[in-house]
């Protein structure tokens, strides 16, 4: 009997109110179970999740009574997902920067590797900060450094797919950062356990209207502790991540 992926959607939102209305109902277009989780939102934003939650069946919403980050949200989904019985959950963000547009083309892409991490890695128009659109070859650096390889060409893009099961696991077994350094870290760990990830590109904006929660002190700060946490956590599993290289390079001869 073949596998038939149940999946559902987790949509993190923190003071998103201007879109998310909109959002929100497109995305239940697709005709996929929506776990919606306020991250402590003010009133304003509490409001329309509230109202959504009451006017579309396929929302179920989850809620922090403070602000504990992005990271801590996705976990908070992805156990609820666990716990209702979904296979996989369709990660996006609630500020309008990725393309839902994209979305059958990572679900063809699970369907085709159930336990694949499906990522996207963006294409950005003019619309992106120069700033953000540079300091992200730090990270980029970092990553490459701390797995090894270039196999991962983005490792902050907050569009993906995860197989639920095996991403609960990591995150029991494992402490990943609750801000901005989550997706990185989560996909760098991904990959040290020699587990497969699916990259697609996919067209990324910064809507003029669009609202960031990223802190450049505190956010920075988090996600230079999360390198040096990765780079010194690589050099104790080097020897196994050396003999996981070795195994591929002789399983492509």
């Amino acid at each position: 009997m073949n596998f038939q992926p149940k999946l559902c959607f987790i949509i993190p939102v923190y003071d998103h109110s201007t879109n998310l209305s909109v959002f929100i109902k497109e995305l239940a277009k697709k005709k996929f179970p929506i776990i919606l989780v306020d991250d402590g939102s003010h009133n304003a934003c509490k409001k329309i999740m509230m109202r959504l939650d009451q006017e579309i069946e396929c929302i179920t919403l989850k809620s922090h009574i403070l602000n504990l980050g992005k990271g801590a949200a996705v976990k908070t989904g992805l156990k609820e997902a666990k716990k209702s019985g979904f296979s996989h959950a369709l990660q996006i963000d609630a500020d309008g920067q990725h393309n839902i547009k994209d979305i059958p083309r990572f679900i063809l892409e699970m369907n085709k590797q159930p336990n694949a991490l499906v990522s996207g890695f963006p294409s950005y128009d003019k619309t992106v900060p120069k700033l953000r659109y540079y300091s992200r070859y730090l990270t980029h650096l970092w990553v490459w450094i701390n797995s090894l390889s270039k196999d991962i060409k983005d490792s902050m893009c907050g569009f993906r797919i995860y197989p639920v099961e095996q991403s609960c696991l990591l995150l029991s077994t494992q402490k990943i950062g609750d801000r901005m350094e989550f997706d990185s870290e989560f996909i760098v760990r991904w990959h040290w356990l020699g587990k497969p990830i699916v990259q697609i590109q996919t067209r990324v904006i910064y809507p003029e209207d669009g609202i960031s929660h990223f802190d450049l002190f505190r956010d920075n700060l988090l996600i230079s502790w999360m390198h040096a946490r990765l780079f010194f956590g690589m050099l104790k599993r080097l020897p196994n991540l050396l003999k996981q290289k070795f195994k591929i390079y002789e399983s492509r001869k």
